[in-house]
């Protein structure tokens, strides 16, 4: 008997109250702290990641945010198998990822974009000939992915030059290349385009969406440029010291974080600061005393009303209203904590 209703592929990425505690050594200062921590050491424990559950469906892009030292590396690294989990289950395509088993590790890939795994002082093409040893991929077909992916990255007539002589954007597209180039199912990117200049983060982004799209890769991305998740993902997780605040759409994130439009004004003359907070939450300033160019961020039920009595009240040139940037979105976010998150 046949069904109209789809079926929903099974989740790629599973973790169910996923937890990482690390101990940390307790010396007190001088030569008696020295020989106590020699011969019976005490311990503090920090929990980087706290009973974090989620799943991740083929082929999703997802963002991962969240401060510094919220917990995102610590569980990436949990996720390829680097890290082995204090508490909780976790899945990856099937395998348990701490067992580090080959028929995993062909799956996925790593990329830090602190980190470099190219041979500096060697043209990329011979690091690329060793991944290709390692996941024992044939001449030919190295050959063709090579071709393939260094015209997606634009790195034609680059890839035989040292590392060294390559420009940052031209590392990290060769660093990238080198990641993928086993045709892994999942990535989990960890800043990609750390450092890069504007056009070299726009390029990266390209190809990621482009690979996402021909290959059906399932991504996991932690990055500090907003442009990169909201270029790339529509669904994003949200970490505060180690624990899951949020799991949704980035819109959805906008809506239940920020209920405000922006309003963005431009006025004939200097206002008083003091006169201008009566309309909404002043998010801008110009002279410590008065603007006359203002942000304002209005609740959605009083916009209308809002925009009028502006009118009404000031001397207006220009007035927009936006929607506030999702940068600012996540920084309420982690400003309000874990309780304002769920309730």
């Amino acid at each position: 008997m046949s069904s109209d209703v789809p079926i929903r592929p099974e989740p790629i990425i599973v973790a169910r109250d996923l937890s990482k505690v690390y101990p940390v050594a307790i010396k007190e200062a001088g030569v008696v702290g020295t020989l106590r921590h020699f011969f019976r050491r005490t311990y503090h424990y920090i929990a980087a990641v706290q009973s974090m559950s989620f799943q991740i469906q083929p082929g999703e892009v997802v963002g991962f945010l969240g401060p510094n030292g919220a917990g995102k590396t610590t569980t990436l690294k949990m996720l390829a198998g680097l890290i082995y989990p204090s508490g909780g289950t976790l899945q990856v395509v099937g395998h348990m990822p701490y067992r580090r088993e080959p028929a995993f590790l062909r799956q996925i890939t790593l990329v830090m974009g602190q980190k470099q795994q190219l041979i500096w002082d060697l043209p990329a093409i011979d690091s690329l000939r060793i991944n290709a040893a390692v996941y024992e991929i044939p001449e030919k077909e190295f050959r063709e992915r090579v071709g393939e992916l260094a015209e997606l990255l634009d790195l034609q007539g680059k890839l035989k030059q040292p590392v060294r002589k390559l420009s940052l954007g031209e590392r990290m597209k060769a660093e990238l290349l080198a990641a993928l180039i086993h045709r892994p199912q999942i990535l989990f990117l960890d800043e990609p385009t750390l450092g890069l200049d504007v056009n070299a983060q726009a390029a990266v982004r390209q190809f990621l969406r482009d690979y996402n799209r021909r290959y059906g890769a399932t991504v996991l991305l932690t990055s500090h440029y907003m442009a990169d998740i909201t270029a790339l993902c529509e669904r994003v997780l949200v970490i505060s010291a180690g624990q899951l605040i949020y799991d949704g759409g980035l819109e959805e994130l906008r809506q239940r974080f920020a209920p405000y439009r922006e309003v963005k004004l431009e006025l004939a003359r200097p206002c008083p600061l003091a006169q201008l907070q009566v309309y909404g939450e002043l998010r801008s300033e110009g002279d410590p005393g008065s603007s006359c160019e203002v942000r304002l961020w209005v609740r959605r039920e009083h916009l209308t009303q809002t925009v009028a009595q502006l009118l009404a009240d000031l001397e207006v040139l220009d007035l927009t209203v936006t929607d506030p940037p999702i940068e600012e979105v996540i920084r309420r976010v982690f400003a309000e904590g874990i309780p304002a998150a769920r309730s």
